[in-house]
């Protein structure tokens, strides 16, 4: 059996992750997660426009979360509806980085694990697929997974330079 985009990306760090973390990206084929999330949006108007253009959910407490996972050995997409607020995303491992589009910006993340998370870091963007972007631009984004009472966690959040706080997002994900 090939191995997962995660464990591609993580190689033998990724085997030292919790269960639930390695449960979830060791999934192959299609399976649904459910869970709740708490989403927080940036009140600058141009902060709203990037969350707008990216795709990104609207703000809203203990939202009800569903993630549909379609994974194989070369990508994942990831189908999420939080409370009716759809966003969907497709990452591909490439050259060690994590690739995700949202909206028109294609992002490389390096993946690392510590402690016990996967913390992932802005490596690089691109602009329409072509216009490379300084990575430094997007510094405040950050995202962490990681388990707390046996259950898979995440924080996302994502600020950037003159626009401040775009988004951020936590919560939990179960099986089911």
């Amino acid at each position: 059996m090939q191995p997962t985009v995660f464990q591609q990306a993580l190689g033998a760090a990724f085997f030292r992750l919790p269960d639930s973390l390695r449960r979830l990206h060791s999934l192959r084929g299609r399976e649904a997660w459910a869970g709740r999330t708490t989403i927080e949006r940036g009140g600058n108007p141009l902060a709203r426009l990037c969350a707008r253009i990216a795709g990104l959910p609207a703000a809203g407490e203990d939202v009800p979360t569903l993630v549909e996972f379609s994974c194989d050995p070369r990508s994942e997409t990831w189908r999420r509806d939080f409370g009716g607020s759809r966003m969907s995303s497709t990452v591909r491992l490439k050259d060690g980085l994590l690739r995700e589009r949202l909206g028109p910006i294609r992002f490389h993340f390096a993946l690392h694990a510590n402690d016990g998370a996967i913390w992932w870091t802005v490596a690089g963007a691109r602009l329409f697929g072509v216009l490379p972007l300084p990575a430094s631009l997007f510094d405040g984004v950050r995202c962490r997974e990681y388990e707390q009472d046996e259950q898979y966690r995440f924080e996302v959040e994502a600020t950037l330079p003159v626009v401040g706080r775009v988004i951020r997002y936590s919560g939990w994900l179960a099986p089911g």
